[in-house]
């Protein structure tokens, strides 16, 4: 079986999903299992709506319509018909994610955020599934949540292996095509669960993995992996091969393409990985598989931007030891911030952190107790992967450089633009 990923980009509106129809039409979908995203900017309309729900705004309800115009208008390019089913399932959904916005008493916003973000997947497979059987693409419309189980961690949740591979050898048909959501898990009560902001690539690897898979390729608006993000770096390059090790390295370090966990499992079973165009589908692309040889011979580039930039330093100017290290990455797990770079000298600890929940001030009067605490804010962070002196001038020039790291394949700049 053939894993295929079609990303919010390549299922924003009618026209691109007609798009995905004429990719399997290229290159077959017999045997095939669709992961598919949300549409277009679906989850960052569904997180107003969330926002709105817990500011108890009266722009709630407008919101949510919003949203539900936005697919309404797809499926009116989709579908002459009004009276199709498609149109009664999808209301059928938006109805039972009003309920729970009604009636859900639970504080946890991440637990609400995994309730209301999950509709943007299940309504677009369930459109997308809709309109493949009305064109004749006879298709398996599967319930991630029933295959993909995990903790109840909301927002970053665990997968249980053992759970997920007993549902997913038994569930999946064979020899047909099957569509089904990203991102999305459930836990052992299940209620919904999320594996983190961009997870539908590591859904893909989940099935792949599940069911000893062919391949993976994950369909995108770009020919492969490029070098550098071209919105943010000229002349960026398509790297043709890549090792798992150097796609988990530019993952690891925020490279955007593929999702950092999806590797891990393919690796473990050597399931390759393409990375490949839903615009010109019949380009080779860029392939992920075994293999030291495949290290690409010109510098990566990667940029994260919103960073902090923390500085701790001893109050009484002692040093900074193993147990004041461990004390503080074990906050920074706690408050799960992502650390991206470190840096400490005798009486100074640097980190460079991403803080996607929004918890830093919390922590920061944590710190404050033991430590002196200063820092900046939107950094950014710039990486580069066998980089060479041009590569390195190249990034420094017109910036004010806060910190700077290097290893043998790997320069790291914290700058203030």
């Amino acid at each position: 079986m053939r894993i295929f990923k079609f990303g919010g980009a390549s299922v924003k509106d009618a026209d691109g999903i007609k798009n995905v129809y004429s990719v399997l039409e290229k290159v077959g979908h017999e045997d095939t299992l669709l992961v598919i995203s949300a549409m277009g900017k679906t989850t960052n309309a569904l997180e107003v709506v969330i926002k709105n729900y817990f500011d108890k705004s009266p722009e709630l309800h407008s919101s949510l319509q919003e949203v539900k115009k936005y697919h309404n208008q797809i499926l009116m390019d989709l579908f002459d018909d009004e009276d199709h089913e498609v149109f009664y399932a999808v209301n059928s959904h938006f109805a039972d994610l009003e309920y729970f916005i009604r009636s859900n008493k639970s504080p946890n916003y991440n637990f609400v955020y995994d309730q209301v973000v999950s509709y943007g997947e299940i309504i677009s497979t369930t459109i997308v599934s809709h309109y493949f059987n009305h064109t004749g693409l006879k298709n398996n419309w599967i319930d991630v949540r029933n295959f993909i189980k995990t903790d109840n961690n909301y927002r970053d949740a665990t997968v249980d292996w053992d759970k997920t591979q007993g549902y997913i050898s038994k569930g999946v048909k064979k020899k047909a095509l099957n569509i089904t959501q990203g991102f999305l898990g459930s836990d052992e009560n299940n209620f919904t669960t999320t594996l983190g902001r961009e997870g539908s690539d590591y859904t893909a690897a989940i099935f792949a993995y599940c069911l000893n898979a062919e391949s993976v390729t994950i369909w995108k608006d770009v020919p492969g992996v490029m070098n550098a993000d071209p919105r943010f770096f000229e002349n960026a390059t398509l790297l043709n091969q890549i090792s798992y090790r150097e796609a988990i390295e530019l993952a690891f370090y925020g490279a955007t393409v593929i999702h950092p966990k999806t590797l891990q499992p393919l690796q473990r079973k050597e399931i390759p990985l393409f990375v490949k165009s839903f615009i010109n589908p019949l380009l080779p692309g860029t392939s992920v598989s075994k293999g030291a040889d495949l290290e690409p011979h010109t510098p990566c580039f990667i940029l994260k931007k919103n960073q902090l930039l923390i500085s701790l330093s001893s109050i009484d100017f002692s040093f900074i030891m193993e147990e004041n290290i461990s004390e503080i990455f074990k906050l920074f797990h706690d408050y799960k911030i992502k650390v991206n770079l470190i840096q400490n000298t005798a009486i100074s600890f640097s980190v460079c952190v991403e803080d996607k929940f929004g918890n830093f001030d919390e922590l920061k009067t944590i710190l404050s107790k033991k430590f002196k605490v200063s820092y900046n804010e939107n950094m950014s962070l710039y990486t580069i992967r066998h980089f060479d002196e041009k590569a390195a001038k190249m990034v420094e020039k017109d910036k004010t450089v806060l910190l700077k790291q290097i290893s043998r394949e790997t320069l790291q700049l914290v700058t203030k633009e």
